[in-house]
């Protein structure tokens, strides 16, 4: 392992670096954090580029395993003091170990499933509504989820955590133009299902056995009306109650489990 002492250390500043979007795309890095999400990287076999873990976590793991498996990985390793590496977390209560990863590019154009099921999500800004719908559509057995151009990064510290390591498994597809891509998902036969307010529908009586898309906006703006207009259906999710609507990570999961039914 290589010692980091200093707040001044270039991989200090790096993995800082880090907290913003801009450079985590330029350098096509992110990083995760915590025991658990890390040990799903290993192994998912996730593109591991480096790794940070404080002096207490490497004295009380150092019979567990996981270092040994680390070591003969050859992933290079940094030991931080204590304070130092709560300097270079995103959370309060740090579990002493950071994995940085390179970006894994995907392109639904190279590995659309026409038969499989989507989640395109537009405007999604809330970074746990954005893991949880990514994590639920991962435990249904989604093919991908699609972000449009306004979503919170994927990469985002907060997303990752939400994910609980579905990122690992889940094809996450960041497009440019949704409605581009939202296009190319019909012409290869897959239906849209757009949730909305004003949908005459139930998502219960929508035909998800074939392959589908189901798009979901955020609570504050829905749907744009772009993608509202190239719907082959508006549902809605029957609401018996008094509440208006539902938070968007709820409505998803109710949607992606729908489908999951009618496959059964």
């Amino acid at each position: 392992m290589i010692l980091i002492s200093s707040s001044q250390n270039p991989v200090v500043k790096e993995i800082k670096s880090l907290k913003s979007r801009r450079d985590r795309e330029k350098k096509g890095l992110y990083y995760v954090e915590g025991l658990r999400i890390v040990e799903e990287a290993l192994k998912e076999n996730a593109d591991i580029a480096e790794l940070a873990v404080s002096e207490e976590f490497a004295s009380y793991h150092q019979d567990a395993g996981l270092l040994g498996k680390i070591e003969k990985l050859n992933i290079k390793t940094y030991l931080f003091a204590p304070k130092l590496f709560k300097e270079i977390t995103d959370t309060e209560t740090p579990q002493g170990i950071l994995a940085i990863m390179r970006i894994r590019k995907h392109e639904l154009k190279h590995e659309l499933d026409k038969n499989g099921l989507y989640v395109i999500l537009d405007s999604i800004r809330d970074p746990g509504n954005m893991g949880t719908i990514i994590r639920t559509a991962d435990a249904a057995g989604f093919s991908g989820v699609i972000l449009s151009k306004g979503c919170v990064d994927v990469y985002n510290p907060k997303v990752l955590r939400s994910t609980m390591g579905s990122v690992f498994h889940m094809p996450v597809y960041q497009v440019g133009d949704v409605l581009e891509t939202t296009k190319f998902l019909k012409l290869n036969g897959v239906s849209i299902y757009v949730s909305h307010l004003e949908g005459k529908v139930s998502i219960f009586e929508a035909d998800m056995i074939s392959g589908a898309a189901i798009v979901i906006g955020s609570e504050a703006e829905g749907v744009c009306e772009e993608l509202k207009a190239m719907a082959d259906l508006l549902v809605r999710i029957p609401m018996p109650g008094k509440a208006e609507s539902l938070n968007a990570s709820i409505a998803a999961g109710i949607m992606i489990y729908e489908a999951v039914r009618q496959r059964l």
